[in-house]
This record gives C-alpha cells, sequence and structure tokens, in this order.
C-alpha cells in the first residue's frame, strides 16, 4: 500500500467527503494536456548512439527504481533538455 504524505491525505480526504469542486476551466486545460500528452507520446523517429556501458547500466537502475523501461527514461530526459526543462549542473 502506498503511504501519503499529510498535503495528500487532505487532498484525499477532501475529495472522499464531497468537497472537491471543479476548476472553472477544468475542461480546456484537461483538452490542452490531453493534447501535450498526446504530441510527448508520438514516436515518429529513432535513433542510436553509442554510450559508455557503465551510463547504460545506470539508466536502468534508474528506470527499474522509477518502473518504467529505460528507452522512456532516456526519451524523457532528451525531451525535458530540449523543452528546456532539464539543465546540467554547474558543479
Amino acid at each position: 500500500m502506498i503511504k501519503l504524505d499529510q498535503e495528500e491525505n487532505e487532498i484525499l480526504e477532501a475529495f472522499e467527503s464531497g468537497n472537491v469542486k471543479q476548476a472553472k476551466n477544468a475542461s480546456e486545460t484537461q483538452k490542452r494536456h490531453k493534447e501535450y500528452a498526446k504530441t510527448m507520446f508520438q514516436k515518429d523517429a529513432r535513433i542510436n548512439i553509442r554510450l559508455p556501458s557503465k551510463d547504460l547500466r545506470g539508466l536502468q537502475k534508474r528506470a527499474l527504481s522509477e518502473g518504467i523501461p529505460y528507452q522512456t527514461l532516456v526519451a524523457s530526459i532528451l525531451h525535458k533538455y530540449v523543452e528546456g526543462r532539464l539543465h546540467e549542473n554547474g558543479s
């Protein structure tokens, strides 16, 4: 069973008690996010790369801990970088 933090418990309690109301622009937001998801998961190109075995094993371990295939993790990292949401640490 998944353990929830305090904020998550409060949200769950509000939902279960019927105190959660839909946002005014919920359908618009949902439509926009569906389009984002459709675009993000559209796979229409293929690449082959060579990288050190150590890095591949590290990616595979990280993906396993996240519960996703390592190719999906790599694609997600690349997508975030291209979108400007992933930056190299300056250290």
